[in-house]
């Protein structure tokens, strides 16, 4: 791999982008265009736009680098991110639109009818944001790095510098032309390698039968530890993504309820189709690339395809791989941040447009700053405790404000603060307990007991303290959950 098709491919992808980016800002003039888009994106560009900025750092480089990894025991990440969007199908989607809130502390604010509610979901959110930025930066570091041999600092400040100027301009009808742009670009990235490979050599040794045999033998009940870390793993998975602040704000700019479902539907079916080359190309990494299991997975697309082509075709494939890498860093740090901006604003600048575009650039100064001085871990594991954390404080809440009326104020708070307290006190264990048994299982995949530990306390406080119910809550309720007409 020549530094110079590094260059190019992430000169083009940025250029491409930037265009994009400016094409929206020619549409963007009111406060509604840059929060929502005025709700006016139909289902196949709002799924399209949902799917390239959902597509992270971790589907494009870390899942195929944990399938090299860890065989069998990674398809679970594919699995509970696809079937997360179901859970949002069948409970969020539609109820969420028809709330006519721009984010989510709106959203918490106007169903328990409390300030305080906002003020803690609005930090939850503002620090889930970040955490989930830190790994996008990491990941473009990495990718510049390798293919280019520049220090990896400039890879992270550049998707920063890129992403806060192109939010800041356009708002969120800027972004959604983007990160639909970049979903199909990320597709045709992943999808290459895996499509040229069965073009250019067709059929397999007996060598690669036997070593995919070994990486996915049938799963088994007999390690409890092993059977633990799959289930937390997937209820982080499938609950943290009802509670991604990134991903509810993109329902909010569909038209009503019924295409908040439809681009629902159609995510499902995007996100499958995405998934399965990720998969692929961790099986060839364990033919092709078996070294790298010993030093750094998550590069492994960016260097399969130099390694199982021949020259101008490995060459022409790597190129096309470096651009949709670089886009996943773009796409999804470009909706982490219009979802901060749009709650800073709020918080701080009374939602004006000209507070949006400071809290974009502030939005991407923390989370850059921590890049830096934080090593890369793998980055689905390091974006799957963000969903952990995100299902023990933000899911809850959501869960119980759209489907039940019992909830209070007070216990949201106690609820959230619970959960944020728990999976972040397991979070920053998890540095240092190591080979401990079911105790490390337990630390390193919280959700199977943060989860439920936070929405019992929600609960029972909600229980003992009834008359703090919302005098509306039937009200905004019935909003909920009426069919538009």
């Amino acid at each position: 791999m020549t530094p110079a098709l590094g260059y190019a491919s992430i000169a083009l992808v940025t250029v491409a982008t930037v265009l994009i980016g400016f094409f929206g800002v020619r549409i963007s003039r009111t406060t509604s265009d840059f929060y929502v888009a005025s709700r006016t994106v139909r289902p196949w560009l709002n799924a399209s736009a949902i799917g390239g900025e959902y597509l992270s750092a971790a589907s494009v480089l870390g899942i195929a680098g944990l399938i090299l990894l860890q065989g069998e025991r990674a398809l679970w990440f594919p699995i509970g991110y696809t079937a997360g969007y179901l859970m949002l199908l069948l409970f969020v989607a539609a109820p969420l639109r028809r709330s006519g809130a721009y984010t989510v502390p709106d959203f918490t604010e106007a169903r328990l009818e409390s300030r305080g509610v906002r003020r803690v979901t609005s930090v939850l959110v503002i620090l889930i944001g970040w955490l989930y930025i830190v790994p996008q930066l990491q990941g473009a570091a990495l990718t510049v790095g390798i293919t280019t041999g520049l220090p990896r600092w400039v890879g992270a400040v550049g998707v920063a510098l890129i992403v806060g100027v192109v939010v800041a301009a356009g708002g969120m009808r800027s972004i959604t032309f983007v990160q639909a742009f970049q979903y199909w670009l990320k597709l045709t990235a992943v999808a290459a390698p895996v499509v040229f490979v069965l073009l250019l050599q067709p059929g397999a040794s007996p060598d690669a039968h036997a070593v995919l045999t070994e990486a996915f033998p049938p799963f088994s009940l007999g390690d409890p530890d092993a059977v633990f870390r799959a289930v937390s793993l997937l209820v982080a998975l499938l609950l943290g993504t009802l509670g991604l602040p990134h991903v509810l704000v993109r329902f909010y700019t569909n038209p009503d309820g019924p295409a908040a479902r439809r681009t629902t539907l159609i995510v499902l079916c995007l996100l499958s189709a995405f998934y399965v080359f990720p998969i692929a190309i961790g099986m060839l990494g364990r033919v092709f690339l078996p070294e790298l299991a010993e030093g750094d997975p998550d590069a492994l697309l960016l260097l399969l395809p130099g390694a199982m082509l021949p020259t101008p075709w490995g060459e022409a494939v790597t190129a096309l791989v470096i651009a949709g890498a670089f886009g996943a860093f773009l796409s999804t740090s470009s909706g982490l941040v219009v979802s901060l901006a749009g709650v800073v604003s709020q918080e701080l600048f009374a939602g004006s447009v000209r507070g949006f575009r400071i809290a974009a650039v502030l939005s991407v100064i923390v989370p850059l700053v921590i890049a830096g001085v934080t090593e890369t871990a793998g980055l689905a594991g390091s974006v799957g405790l963000v969903f952990a954390f995100t299902a023990s404080t933000l899911c809850p809440a959501l869960l119980l404000g759209i489907w039940w009326r019992g909830l209070t104020a007070r216990g949201t708070v106690v609820g959230m603060l619970t959960g944020a307290v728990a999976c972040g006190t397991a979070i920053v264990l998890g540095a240092f307990v190591r080979d401990a048994g079911l105790a490390s299982a337990l630390i390193e995949q919280p959700a199977a007991w943060t989860v439920p530990l936070a929405t019992l306390t929600m609960v029972l406080v909600s229980r003992l303290d009834r008359r703090g119910a919302p005098r509306g809550a039937d009200r905004f309720l019935a909003r909920l959950h009426v069919p538009e007409r």
